[in-house]
């Protein structure tokens, strides 16, 4: 959709008057599929048990975050009481109060108390920081006893972190290989540490979030050691399940407070669904053209706006091609607007950041670097370029604007695909829906015994330590033994001669420890390293591969020393691979019945044999080109699901001549885009295969499973509401307009076979029977 070019001077409009100016365009094609209008909230206030120290009174109310809201007021009273607590409200609800009141005024009763606070990304830490500085310096803490601890930290100022830090502010992968294999070092620290704060804790799940917990109990391993039995203070935005999910994390119980009583302006939200361009093959206008559009027409009426885009290089391309447009149209508001996302030196970040604070710029358009809480001021809209995957996402990025008393827009814009779709035809889903669960699982046994490894290298095991690892302990050091990586010395274990700093090889972030460098030819520099589960489908011969937002072709890849040589390239295409896959059953865990059929859930074995890849052409995806490739195959075991069609569907869909292959693909393709609905999960984590005839059953079966070794929880949960999943995946295919399937509803661009066989009417057949329709 274009406009037309703004006049100067315009006044900005309010929110339904551009709404209506938006539908008065010309090629204006019914984008606006549903608005929301949230409703403005009042704040309600609420007095603590007990009145603050008046130095800290003081200082919250310099900073206008005095008197307390209920939900802040109930956390501080429950810290207070030595509960562990966990905070799930809004974005920018004031959920940081809830932990810096309680861990200032211990640390103005106790001299000598410390605490830590841990954030997921560098940039949170620095933006807590810089906040926390305004807010506590000098009349609660010294400049000198809080800092920054992180990769960036320069080794200067390390020893004097470790000798006079009182409150430090990290990440977990520092916590994991620069703190916790150091602990001697930090031994002041961690024997006077009363508080730990995991903020932002609905970002650790997944692998990511397994590997915390590890960290989490080692970390409480050694307090206890050190004398030290540290409170905890967990904040997350909104998701089904922050108790399970923070004690999980922990392995403590937690009180939970959810009850949110910060003010908001309101917001109206859009839905803004691209127009049709073939309704018999379900094509519609480019989602980033619409959003382009709407962040330049936003920038012209002087609306302070963040764009999302989903990755680094559609963040470079929506800026260049709102920056022309704005040349063009406007001249001089194109240097009103930037790119922001991961990458950039951190310099650069923090200067874009001051200057969206600061009023200077109009607009930036940002990955989800920005998605978490650094604070660059009130925004008026937010331009979501795509559904982020979660629906705590989606709230997480949209509450970027409206974070004053003022009313705000958002606006998302659906892709082509079954999620995005299935979001666009059902707001009510949306909008009524208590979000999703955030899933870890701290018994992954890949994960769980190599934080058990680590643990040894910290402080010999034992059996005490069962209290921290679980029953499953003795059985797993039992195995780390077999493989030589522990030893026992007088009912102890240590690690073997052989393991020297085992956290130091272990990415937190990744589920395999193995990883395969990527050399940049052109100066044998070194770009990234690339998880070796993960290598054949990004690094083959001949991919194209985005580093930092540049294009490099990958000339070779070495199996043997584990490294890929690429060069940069101007290449217009992408890449992607075809793959052969095979699932074996090895166990199963739980089965039911759900209406006609059986469904299971275990342990599989999964062989991915990459055979190939398609070169294709951006935003269309059309294939321009195919290449064969001669890999090995991958092997790995995770935790999947499956179940079968039911007798009567079977014999009427053979009766009607349907393809049941087809059907089971289509099928297959459109409850995997569907789930990450039920589990805070992106459609990478999953995977799929589905056969009329499966070996290990002689029966037809759909199999979807977590695509980590191990498995991380997303199959267990999909099994839970596997009902909800079918019914969502048949809306999903019944919404789409098109003839015979398209990639908004069962096409997936990820599929090794082509997307063949696929059949829609067959899909809708063999989901129908399931639900008993």
């Amino acid at each position: 959709m274009a406009f037309p070019a703004a006049t100067g001077g315009k006044p900005t409009m309010k929110e339904p008057a551009f709404l209506e100016y938006l539908k008065a365009q010309p090629d204006y094609r019914g984008q606006v599929v549903h608005i929301e209008a949230i409703p403005p909230r009042i704040a309600q206030l609420k007095a603590l048990a007990k009145p603050l120290p008046a130095i800290l009174e003081d200082c919250l109310r310099r900073r206008h975050l005095f008197p307390l809201y209920t939900h802040q007021a109930e956390a501080i009273d429950l810290a207070r009481m030595g509960k562990n607590v966990m905070v799930a409200t809004r974005s920018a609800s004031g959920k940081t109060i809830c932990y810096n009141v309680p861990v200032l005024e211990t640390m103005q009763a106790d001299p000598a108390a410390t605490a830590l606070y841990l954030f997921p990304t560098k940039a949170l830490a620095q933006d807590q920081f810089r906040s926390l500085r305004e807010l506590a310096c000098p009349a609660l803490l010294g400049l000198d006893q809080f800092a920054t601890f992180d990769g960036d930290t320069p080794t200067r100022e390390r020893s004097q972190i470790r000798k006079y830090g009182r409150l430090i502010l990290t990440n977990p992968d520092m916590l994991h290989i620069g703190i916790l294999p150091n602990h001697q070092l930090w031994s002041r620290f961690l024997r006077h540490l009363k508080f730990i704060v995991l903020d932002e804790a609905h970002g650790y799940r997944g692998v990511f979030g397994s590997h915390v917990a590890g960290v989490m109990r080692r970390l409480r391993r050694l307090c206890e050691y050190y004398g030290s039995s540290a409170q905890f203070v967990g904040c997350s935005a909104t998701i089904a399940n922050p108790g399970e999910h923070i004690k999980k994390l922990v392995g403590l119980p937690f009180e939970v407070v959810t009850t949110d009583g910060s003010p908001s302006g309101g917001k109206d939200f859009v839905f803004w669904n691209p127009p049709m361009v073939d309704k018999a093959k379900g094509t519609r206008s480019s989602t980033n053209s619409e959003a382009a559009n709407l962040f330049v027409e936003l920038v012209r009426q002087e609306k302070r706006t963040i764009t999302f885009a989903r990755s680094r290089r559609l963040t470079e391309v929506l800026y260049r091609y709102a920056r022309e447009l704005l040349a063009k149209t406007s001249p001089g508001l194109e240097t009103r607007i930037m790119p922001y996302r991961a990458g950039y030196l951190p310099e650069e970040r923090r200067r874009i950041e001051r200057a969206l604070f600061d009023g200077e710029l109009t607009g930036v358009v940002a990955t989800n670097a920005l998605e978490l809480g650094v604070n660059i001021g009130d925004l008026e809209a937010t331009v979501l370029t795509g559904y982020p995957g979660s629906i705590a996402s989606t709230w997480q990025q949209a509450g970027r604007s409206g974070r004053g008393r003022a009313r705000s827009m958002s606006f998302l814009i659906g892709l082509d695909n079954p999620l995005d779709q299935y979001i666009m035809n059902h707001p009510e889903f949306f909008f009524g829906k208590s979000f999703e669960n955030a899933l870890v699982n701290p018994e992954n046994p890949y994960i769980f015994k190599a934080h058990l490894v680590c643990a040894a290298w910290e402080k010999p095991l034992d059996g005490e330590d069962e209290k921290y690892f679980g029953p499953e302990m003795p059985i797993k050091i039992a195995e780390l033994a077999e493989a030589g990586l522990l030893r026992a010395k007088r009912h102890r274990w240590y690690p073997a001669t052989t393991v020297f700093q085992p956290a130091g090889s272990i990415n937190i972030r990744a589920a395999s420890n193995e990883q395969y460098r990527l050399i940049n030819a052109a100066d044998d520099s070194l770009l990234e390293t690339i998880e070796a589960s993960v290598a054949f489908f990004q690094i083959h011969p001949g991919a194209i591969y985005l580093h930092q937002g540049d294009a490099y072709l990958i000339k070779e890849l070495d199996l043997v020393n584990r490294t890929a040589l690429a060069v940069p390239s101007d290449a217009t295409y992408h890449t992607q691979t075809k793959e052969l896959e095979d699932l074996r059953i090895k166990r199963v865990l739980r089965q039911k019945t759900v209406g006609p059929v059986e469904v299971f859930v275990g342990e599989v074995a999964v062989t991915n044999q990459v055979l190939g890849y398609k070169k294709m052409a951006p935003f269309t995806n059309q294939v321009i080109g195919e290449e064969p490739l001669a890999l090995p195959p991958t092997h790995f075991e995770t935790v999947g699901l499956w179940f079968g069609l039911p007798e009567k569907t079977l014999a009427d869909m053979q009766k009607s001549e349907m393809d049941i292959a087809g059907g089971l693909h289509a099928a297959e393709h459109a409850a995997i885009s569907i789930l990450p609905l039920f589990a805070l999960c992106d459609r990478n984590d999953i995977g799929g295969i589905s056969t009329p005839l499966h070996p290990d059953t002689g029966k037809a079966q759909i199999f979807i499973y977590d695509a980590y070794p191990g498995g991380i929880g997303i199959a267990e949960k999909g099994y839970e509401v596997i009902s909800e999943i079918w019914q969502a995946t048949l809306n999903a295919i019944n919404d789409c307009p098109c003839e015979s399937g398209c990639p908004a509803c069962i096409q997936s661009p990820k599929c090794g076979n082509n997307n063949m066989p696929l059949d829609k009417e067959a899909a809708i057949s063999l989901l129908e029977g399931l639900i008993g329709k």
